[in-house]
């Protein structure tokens, strides 16, 4: 048996049922369709700093292994924060850029990294796909490689390759067998629930409606509409709205299954809306937009609906993003996120290092000290 590593500078030189053949059902970002509709519709490349390098990994020419990944001349996107690395590169007089990350672009999501065939193959191969992308890495010169919102045992491979670990919280929730919304409630503390049945008590009140769609549902005049309100997050906080159109409306297409899009209406006009992806298990939020502010909308349509879908459908987790302490009286919890580091220059590694263990420590405190105020009985 002969194996066979090579980078690919695009998704779409691989067959698209191969590559999904390796992608577990809960990991919706890693499908080809996905990945696919990021680079054909202009979300990627040199202008947003995101250039394909994705490993390809083949034995007698069947698709075994893959790992999305990318050379960055920025850090926009990731949701682990290395500024201050790259700030620190430059007050040095060294390059930090370019670098190569694994990861989903702009998806703060904890998923596999490791795309593997054979799960039996596992240790076998994921050691292979670390080994090539550390091996590309040295051939290009970057300053370092990433590996970012790693699974546990994407991070277990990582670890025990000696590689620095960094830990991360966000806030996720998780579906104890809840029978409604109602019964959901009934665990928090009587002060907690009173404040989500008013807060969603407002909505009825301020005259919204809600609607919900998947992606066989949305025309191109609701897409269109959507597109209005993602992109009017960025331009309020003087972002980069990096996704097109055409992107949603692809995957819209090609997995509207997976796709929840949420719209708010006021006086039959829409007013807002929230953009989610569905696995076989989990629910992921991504992206909300308005163009009126109404008293606990974001709430209703980025956290309550989305639980409701959940109970409704029987999924087991609800991730609703990167960051928000707001999330925790709503019944999300912290939880712990991984990503694993390379860097080259010695001394800075070192620095690196000893700077992440430090850290580690103060996270493992915020966790505790964020569990403490659970809205649980």
């Amino acid at each position: 048996m002969t194996l066979d590593v090579s980078i690919i500078g695009a998704i779409n030189e691989i067959d698209a049922y191969d590559w999904n053949q390796l992608v577990d059902s809960d990991n919706p970002f890693a499908r080809f369709e996905f990945l696919h509709a990021l680079e054909e519709h202009h979300c990627l490349g040199q202008a947003y700093g995101w250039l394909p390098q994705h490993i390809i990994v083949r034995e007698n020419n069947q698709l075994i292994a893959a790992s999305p990944m990318y050379l960055k001349n920025n850090s926009y996107g990731e949701f682990v924060f290395d500024w201050a690395w790259a700030d620190a590169y430059h007050r040095s007089g060294i390059q930090y850029y370019p670098k190569l990350v694994t990861t989903i672009p702009y998806t703060p999501a904890t998923g596999e990294r490791f795309l593997i065939l054979n799960k039996e193959r596992e240790q076998e191969l994921s050691l292979i796909l670390i080994n090539s992308a550390l091996q590309h890495a040295k051939a290009l010169g970057v300053s370092s490689m990433h590996w970012l919102f790693t699974n546990e045992n994407n991070t277990d491979h990582l670890k025990n390759k000696g590689l620095m670990l960094r830990l991360g919280c966000q806030f996720h929730w998780n579906n104890k067998q809840y029978r409604d919304f109602e019964h959901y409630l009934s665990f928090f503390t009587s002060k907690n629930r009173k404040k989500i049945k008013r807060e969603r008590r407002s909505i009825i009140n301020q005259n919204i409606e809600i609607e919900l769609h998947n992606g066989a549902s949305m025309t191109d005049e609701l897409w269109q509409i959507y597109h209005q309100f993602y992109t009017s997050t960025f331009d309020k906080k003087s972002g980069m709205a990096t996704l097109s159109l055409a992107f949603f409306k692809s995957i819209g297409q090609t997995m509207p299954d997976n796709i929840l899009v949420l719209f708010a209406k006021h006086n039959s006009e829409y007013v807002a809306s929230a953009f989610c992806i569905r696995g076989e298990h989990t629910l992921y939020g991504r992206h909300w937009g308005c163009s009126e502010e109404f008293d606990n909308l974001h709430f209703e349509l980025c956290y309550y609906q989305g639980l409701e879908y959940c109970i409704k459908n029987n999924l087991s987790r609800f991730e609703p993003g990167a960051q928000g302490e707001h999330k925790i009286y709503r019944g999300f919890l912290p939880t712990k996120t991984w990503s694993a580091h390379w860097v080259a220059h010695p001394e800075f590694n070192t620095i690196i290092r000893q700077h992440l263990a430090h850290e580690y420590e103060g996270m493992q405190y915020y966790i505790q000290d964020m569990q403490t105020h659970s809205p649980f009985k």
